[in-house]
């Protein structure tokens, strides 16, 4: 058989039994329109068997290559075109396989040959080639756009080639060679952490290769994981020079920044925060007005006066976008020496502020508000703990003397808690949701390990500051809305359909009522108040907060379900969030009558970037806590603990111990004796042999089995079911009934 093929005699050289090459193919593909196999034989004139597979398993090569892609049952195969290349972030799995992430459509699946050619975090080019037995896209890169890092840490190993640096999960697909020579200089050994820069950059067949810049080997695995989290996650760890030398070239407020500004020495202004916080962006005072209303001051730190637009500060923070908290550590979007020193409102100097100054009837609607530049002078920093213990027992010794010792700040923390209680009824009356979950915080010992992890407190003097930030973050959208400023707003969404129904079958288990499609936040109220009080609440409320949408940054308002506001804002955290700072400039430049900022990026850029950047801080703290959690659950694996079930799948039991509040995996294989069906429903694994059932909140004991530091992931073995939760039981009860009723 001939065909007008250029490339038949290369063809025939190649195969005793030749078929059209693959530049023919693609063309006959284009002139066809989408043909199948068999069409495509058919035009080929192909009747032998042996071509025909052959044809066939060409066709496979070329979507794996990229050059065609098939559609539909049975397959139809078209040219692969410009339209067909996407471009999104690779995300790495530990197991060597990784996804395209994409933002309008679904991820496109990477096999492992894929994956050799990037690390995690890397933008790629990419188009979807075919669908396999899952239902998942499978893709393909065409091109690295651009490298998320191309600096590593990981550990020093030797095979029969040589040494090279494996590296910890997302990347322990990647090890980077590197020479004897690099070893020898450095001295480092086998297993040493140590830091390694990227020369040549991996393709299909061979590894990447590096040059070890630093040995890590005196820092703890602690610190090194840090370390590790910050590259990974493309967090920047250190500030440029210009803009450590504006920051180190402001001083003290002197008389020429106070200028023009509202004098707010004289008020009683405090500070109230954690026992461990090291900044105070925010200070209240709140007093009594003629007729019961209120006077609420909100003053916040005023951050945009030293960190001038587009200034090397200022685009140091805008790449940041956000803090990132760790469980030992802080990584700061602004120097310390501005952070922890001029713009915090430490007591007993001077500092710069804008203030929210708030009128609230007694009824707890806010009447009026003011926003001006201000100087104040901080007359206590106090604690949670210790103005809480002050609103129980206002006599205790153990009180500072900057609290017992001055009457105005005395009299303004005991209006400030009026004020809290009259906004705690606004917020049940617009149903702001409360959800019962654990936060908690780890304590180290002095070798740098876990000591212990404790669960979060939130008393009155907590949710009182939280109420005053939540009143300055709305009164500023709302002046933000009314003068169309430049700014972003703080949306979260309501739920999606898909979301609602499986809420909408969930509550069926409480007896109440939940629609299928755009819940209020009412509707998720009365589940929350029905189920507060149960011993598996937390797991209940977790499961209500997975159904929830993330919230997000945009220049448009559209509300904020979760805390049921029409307009919200970022306004309180200026220090910390660049989001905070943007609108405090808009609202400065407007009430001082300056012109508004001009920005080196649009508002549309800056909502995606700060958005993203939170996100990227929420993962990478994530990541850490939990490498900690399983790093200190390696010295436990055989010992037994107390749980409760937090989340069931068609996989097995995920279980969050009761007192370490450590979340780890019971295999489907391991839960029991039975054949185990699992009710999405219901949220239930179902035995169908000995009528076993598992739920969500069911108190549990169980063998810490094992810990895989790559995957980050916990295996328990249940040993024991040691109560049911009340909902379970009550399953069970109507269960028996039914059985008993059809006999």
């Amino acid at each position: 058989m001939t065909w007008n093929d250029p490339n038949a005699s290369a063809e025939a050289k190649k195969y005793d039994n030749p078929i059209p090459s693959r530049e023919l193919i693609l063309h006959t593909i284009a002139e066809q329109g989408q043909p199948t196999h068999p069409e495509l034989a058919h035009v080929f004139e192909i009747t032998d068997p042996e071509q025909f597979d052959a044809l066939g398993n060409r066709l496979k090569a070329m979507v794996r290559d990229g050059q065609v892609t098939r559609e539909g049952r049975p397959y139809r195969y078209r040219p692969v075109t410009t339209h067909d290349v996407v471009t999104g972030t690779v995300s790495a799995h530990a197991k060597g396989f990784g996804f395209v992430v994409l933002d309008d459509m679904p991820d496109l699946f990477l096999h492992e040959k894929q994956m050799r050619w990037v690390f995690n975090g890397d933008t790629v080019n990419a188009i979807g080639t075919s669908t396999d037995n899952r239902g998942r896209t499978e893709g393909r890169i065409v091109d690295v756009i651009e490298r998320q890092q191309n600096q590593f840490i990981g550990t020093v190993a030797r095979d029969d080639d040589g040494y090279c640096v494996e590296l910890a999960s997302p990347n322990n697909h990647q090890p980077i060679t590197v020479t004897d020579d690099d070893i020898d200089a450095l001295g480092a050994k086998v297993g040493d952490p140590v830091k390694v820069d990227i020369i040549d950059w991996p393709n299909q067949h061979e590894f990447a290769t590096g040059k070890i810049s630093t040995l890590l080997n005196d820092d703890n695995d602690r610190e090194l994981i840090i370390e590790t989290t910050l590259l990974n996650y493309d967090i920047p760890s250190e500030f440029s020079q210009a803009a450590i030398k504006q920051a180190n070239d402001y001083q003290e407020p002197s008389k020429k920044d106070t200028k023009g500004r509202v004098d707010l020495r004289d008020v009683p202004l405090i500070t109230i925060d954690g026992e461990d916080a090291r900044d105070f962006d925010d200070a209240v005072f709140a007093e009594k007005r003629p007729g019961g209303n209120y006077r609420v001051l909100v003053a916040i730190a005023d951050v945009s006066h030293y960190v001038t637009p587009n200034s090397p500060l200022d685009v140091d923070a805008y790449a940041r976008g956000t803090s990132v908290y760790f469980p030992h550590r802080v990584i700061p979007m602004l120097p310390e020496v501005l952070s922890n020193g001029l713009c915090s409102l430490n007591p007993s100097v001077d500092r710069l502020c804008m203030v929210a100054d708030i009128k609230v009837s007694r009824a707890g609607n806010v009447t009026g508000y003011e926003f001006y530049p201000a100087v104040m002078h901080s007359q206590a920093r106090l604690t949670y703990n210790q103005v809480n213990t002050y609103l129980e027992n206002p006599k205790d010794s153990s009180l500072p003397k900057s609290l017992t010792g001055n009457e105005a700040v005395k009299k303004s923390v005991g209006t400030l808690h009026q004020l809290y209680e009259l906004l705690l009824k606004k917020r049940e009356a617009r149903h702001a949701m409360e959800f019962e979950t654990v936060e908690t915080y780890i304590t180290f010992n002095e070798q740098g390990g876990i000591a212990d992890i404790l669960p979060r407190t939130r008393g009155d003097a907590h949710k009182l500051i939280e109420e005053c930030m939540l009143l300055a973050n709305t009164c500023a959208a709302n002046f933000a809305l009314k003068h169309e400023l430049p700014v972003l707003y703080r949306n979260h969404d309501k739920p999606d359909s898909e979301k609602s129904a499986r809420i909408h079958e969930y509550a069926k288990n409480f007896g109440l009522s939940f629609p299928e499609e755009s819940p209020t936040q009412a509707d998720y109220q009365r589940i929350i108040e029905a189920t507060k009080d149960r011993p598996d609440a937390v797991s209940i409320h977790s499961m209500l907060l997975r159904s929830m949408m993330q919230a997000n940054y945009a220049p448009d308002n559209i509300g904020h379900f979760g805390l049921a506001y029409d307009e919200y804002s970022h306004f309180t955290s200026p220090i910390r969030r660049y989001p905070d700072l943007m609108l405090h400039r808009a609202i400065k430049a407007k009430v001082t009558g300056a012109k508004q900022p001009v920005m080196d990026f649009s508002l549309d850029a800056a909502g995606t970037q700060t958005s993203d950047t939170e996100r990227r801080a929420e993962k990478a703290s994530r990541f850490v806590e939990s490498w900690l959690k399983c790093h200190y659950m390696k010295d436990h694996v055989g010992e037994e603990f107390d749980g409760v079930v937090t989340t069931v799948t068609n996989f097995g039991l995920f279980i969050t111990l009761t007192d370490l509040y450590i979340d780890g995996l019971v295999h489907i294989s391991n839960v029991g004796d039975d054949y185990f069906v699992y009710d999405e429903k219901q949220q239930q694994l179902i035995g169908q042999d000995h009528g076993k059932l598992f739920g969500l909140g069911d108190s549990v004991r169980v063998k810490v089995a094992g810990v895989n530091m790559d995957l980050l992931q916990i295996d328990f073995e249940l040993k024991a079911k040691l109560q049911a939760s009340q909902m379970n039981q009550t399953k069970k009860k109507r269960r028996r009934n039914s059985r008993k009723k059809g006999q």
